[in-house]
Parts: structure tokens; C-alpha cells; sequence
């Protein structure tokens, strides 16, 4: 397969969670989302859409790298790790959006944190640029997942 193939296809990948995931979370946003009691440091709605496009195409460049390395126990388990942690990604706004189970998402995003720092640290063991790559989404889940406590506690 050519690497812009490869390139292409793990951008697809990420960027299609993501967008399904944001099916979940438009249903709720302009309705649901806007009468709950959210903490002061809650950020504007429309920032969460490009800040979360930029980080799915980290991790598509950053997935793609994991792929072009070379083949050894430590890839296969950050193939793992990776998709562990985007299938946690995907299932959080559904959880919280369209389910409106904001104790159970927080449980969940505190998950995809974990995997986030494992993946990190798998990366790490394969390409560390691919590694690198990785910490504003583990920047920006941090501060999703005081949201989502300051969310979960004011309601």
C-alpha cells in the first residue's frame, strides 16, 4: 500500500470516529447541553468542534507512524493500546451526550486517560515523534475530564 495511502486511510480512521461520535453530541448540544449548570472555566461550544478536528488528525499522523515502523511486539501492542483508547474516545460522547450519564462518562474519560498515558508510553517504545504527538490530546482530555467532574458535580 502507498504511505499516502496509509496516511490517508488512518486520517479516514480517526477523523470518522470523531465525526460519528459528533453525530451524538450535536443531538444534544443546543438542547440538553445548554440547560445544565457547568463550571466557570467551561470553554465556549464552538471551540470544541476545531480543537477536537486538530487532535483526530494528531492521532491519524501519529497512528500512521506507529504503522510505518517497523514490525516487533511493541508495535503490535501500540496498535492495541491505540485502538483501546479510540474506541474509549468514541464511546464517551455517547455516554454523556446522547445517554446524558454524566457519573458513568466521567468513569469513562478518566479510562481514556489512563490509555492515553499507556499509549504515550507505548509509543514512546516505538516512535517517539509519534509519542510526542500524543500530548495535546492527553493535555486536552485533562481538562475535558475536570469539565466533565465540574458538569457531573454542579448536576
Amino acid at each position: 500500500m502507498s504511505p499516502y495511502l496509509k496516511l490517508i486511510l488512518c486520517l479516514l480512521l480517526t477523523l470518522s470516529v470523531g465525526a460519528f461520535a459528533g453525530i451524538a453530541t450535536a443531538t444534544s448540544i443546543n438542547n440538553w447541553y445548554i440547560t445544565l449548570n457547568k463550571p466557570a472555566f467551561n470553554p465556549p461550544n464552538y471551540l470544541f468542534g476545531p480543537v477536537w478536528t486538530v487532535l483526530y488528525i494528531l492521532m491519524g499522523i501519529s497512528f500512521y507512524m506507529i504503522l510505518r515502523s517497523g514490525s516487533d511486539k511493541n508495535k503490535t501492542k501500540a496498535i492495541l493500546i491505540f485502538s483501546i483508547q479510540l474506541f474509549l474516545n468514541f464511546c464517551w460522547s455517547f455516554l454523556f451526550f446522547k445517554f446524558h450519564l454524566l457519573g458513568l462518562a466521567l468513569i469513562e474519560i478518566i479510562t481514556i486517560w489512563l490509555f492515553i498515558i499507556l499509549m504515550i508510553i507505548q509509543f514512546k517504545k516505538v516512535n517517539k515523534l509519534a509519542a510526542y504527538l500524543q500530548l495535546p490530546y492527553l493535555a486536552w482530555v485533562s481538562f475535558a475530564a475536570l469539565l466533565n467532574a465540574g458538569i457531573w458535580w454542579l448536576n
